[in-house]
């Protein structure tokens, strides 16, 4: 079975047709289905029209979070509560397209566990967010520590094992399209042109999407921690260089300026240096308090075959090649 989960907040004017759009995309696969709506606290008529729509289908289940939890609280509960074999994420404002779906679907089929929707194109309304965002994702991709594929949100699906894996993860403030990247299995892509909203404003705020950014920076680069050892080693190379302008210097004045900068230098670096140790055993507590596992294990192989009374054991059927390596 395959489970769509959408967050909802406030999405009263896109609610029928987006669910009439995902029920035509799904019902192309020939696969059994459900879409998990999670009403994120909404403060519209959006939980009375999902109501509406669970009582008139049967592939609709409905989950209502207690308060306004946030984008990736919203996410969150909605893996919890999926149950298909595959689950695909999006948004239910037609910016991640329905028809694509049926291509997500296909990439799970032909092996892939994890597919990310890449965006080809971007039709963004607010041009001041059809700026951050490619300086964002610039900006990312300098700093990150691991892989993430860039111009991807959370439009996309993970099989069962990995949305296992992100469920048994303990941390609260999530990048999700990082921790999709991170758990690891076979990935595929999908390139699709992501759509400006149908209907309605958004629903992130300026802030949320700032501190999403943050989390998206702090969960996968210790960089910025590391930045005090490069400012360190500037600040060095800057006190040996001043220093040799000191004592090469024909003004007397020059000399002692030269001097003295070249001191302040010298204390700024013993400081960012302390500072970078300070940031690297930060980082250390940053991991264990997010306490992600080590490793994932995709899949083990034994064998079936158990020995039977007449069999070789291994020694005797490879007695001759341990033979020869003795």
């Amino acid at each position: 079975m395959i489970s769509v989960v959408v967050p909802i907040f406030n999405e009263e004017e896109n609610i029928f047709p987006f669910h009439q759009a995902i029920a035509n995309a799904l019902d192309t696969t020939h696969e059994e289905w459900e879409v998990v709506y999670v009403n994120d606290g909404s403060r519209d008529s959006s939980l009375s029209l999902l109501q509406e729509l669970q009582a008139n289908d049967p592939h609709v289940v409905v989950a209502d979070l207690s308060r306004n939890w946030g984008h990736m609280g919203a996410i969150s509960a909605g893996l919890k509560v999926a149950s298909g074999d595959a689950v695909v994420l999006m948004d239910g404002d037609f910016q991640d397209p329905p028809e694509v779906v049926p291509q997500l679907i296909q990439a799970w089929k032909d092996g892939a566990q994890v597919v990310t929707a890449v965006r080809r194109s971007r039709q963004e309304s607010r041009k001041v967010l059809a700026l951050l965002f490619p300086m964002f994702y610039r900006v990312l991709g300098a700093l990150s520590d691991y892989p993430i594929p860039l111009n991807a949100g959370i439009f996309g699906l993970m099989d069962r094992q990995a949305v296992d894996s992100m469920n048994s993860m303990g941390e609260i403030n999530r990048y999700l399209p990082g921790i999709r990247a991170w758990v690891g299995y076979k990935t595929g892509v999908v390139y699709y042109d992501r759509h400006d909203r149908a209907a309605g404003e958004g629903k992130l705020s300026f802030i949320s999407r700032i501190k999403y950014a943050m989390d998206a920076i702090t969960s996968f680069s210790y960089k910025p921690l590391r930045l005090c050892f490069l400012m360190s080693a500037i600040s060095c190379l800057t006190v040996f260089v001043l220093g040799l302008l000191a004592i090469f210097s024909k003004n007397q004045i020059d000399a002692v300026g030269f001097g003295v900068t070249s001191a302040i230098f010298l204390l700024g670096s013993f400081m960012f240096l302390c500072l970078g140790v300070l940031g690297e055993y930060l980082g250390r507590v940053h991991d264990e308090v997010r306490r992600r596992p080590l490793s994932i294990i995709n899949k083990i192989y034994t064998s079936d075959a158990l020995a039977v009374e007449g069999e070789l054991s291994f020694e005797e059927e490879f007695s001759d090649k341990i033979a020869r390596v003795a």
